[in-house]
C-alpha cells in the first residue's frame, strides 16, 4: 500500500501492516507519554496470550507510523478497536483508514462480524473518519485514564466517549 497526502501533491511512500513488537516501542514515542507506552507494552503481553492484536503500519524502514489494537474481550461478540494513533505529521494520508481496515480483517479472521470503538466527544476529526468508514454511534460512556505530564506528574484524565460500531459482514 502507498500513501499520499489528501490536501495536495506529494510523494508516494510504501507502507505495510504487521504486528507491533516490544522492540518497536522506542520508535513510538510520538503516540503518547511514557505511561502510555508502558500500557502498550502490557497490551503486547496480552497479544502473546492471544487476547488482543496490536498492529503497526510501517514504512519501508520498518518504523511504525500508525499503531492500534483490537481487544477481543472488551465487547462481547465484537472486536474493540482502541489506542489508535497516527504520527501527527502523517495524519490525513490514509494511514488511519489502512490501520482500521487491517484491524477489521483481524476481527473477521477470528470469526467475529462486528467492530466497536469509543471516540472522545471532543475529537470530531476522528469521529468523522469512523463515520466515513461506516461506524454508527449507539451509546455514550464516561472513560478515564492516567496521563503523565512533561514534568513526570500523573494526572487523571476524564472524558465522555461516543461508542460506535460497524457490521463487518
Amino acid at each position: 500500500m502507498a500513501l499520499t497526502p489528501v490536501d495536495g501533491p506529494g510523494i508516494l511512500v510504501p507502507v505495510h501492516v504487521r504486528d507491533l513488537t516490544p522492540a518497536d516501542l522506542p520508535a513510538c514515542g510520538w503516540s503518547g507519554s511514557a505511561t502510555h507506552l508502558r500500557h502498550v507494552a502490557m497490551e503486547l503481553e496480552r497479544a502473546r496470550a492471544d487476547e488482543v492484536d496490536y498492529l503497526a503500519v510501517c514504512t519501508t524502514a520498518d518504523l511504525p507510523v500508525a499503531i492500534g489494537g483490537v481487544d477481543y474481550r472488551a465487547a462481547p461478540g465484537a472486536g474493540w478497536l482502541w489506542q489508535l494513533a497516527v504520527l501527527p505529521a502523517l495524519q490525513s494520508c490514509g494511514l488511519g483508514t489502512l490501520l482500521i481496515h487491517a484491524a477489521e480483517d483481524r476481527i473477521r479472521a477470528r470469526g467475529l462480524r462486528r467492530a466497536e470503538l469509543g471516540v472522545e466527544e471532543d475529537n470530531p476529526r476522528a469521529r468523522a473518519l469512523y463515520e466515513r468508514l461506516g461506524y454508527v454511534a449507539f451509546d455514550r460512556r464516561p472513560d478515564a485514564w492516567d496521563e503523565e505530564a512533561p514534568d513526570g506528574t500523573i494526572h487523571r484524565y476524564e472524558t465522555i466517549c461516543t461508542i460506535m460500531g460497524r457490521d463487518l459482514r
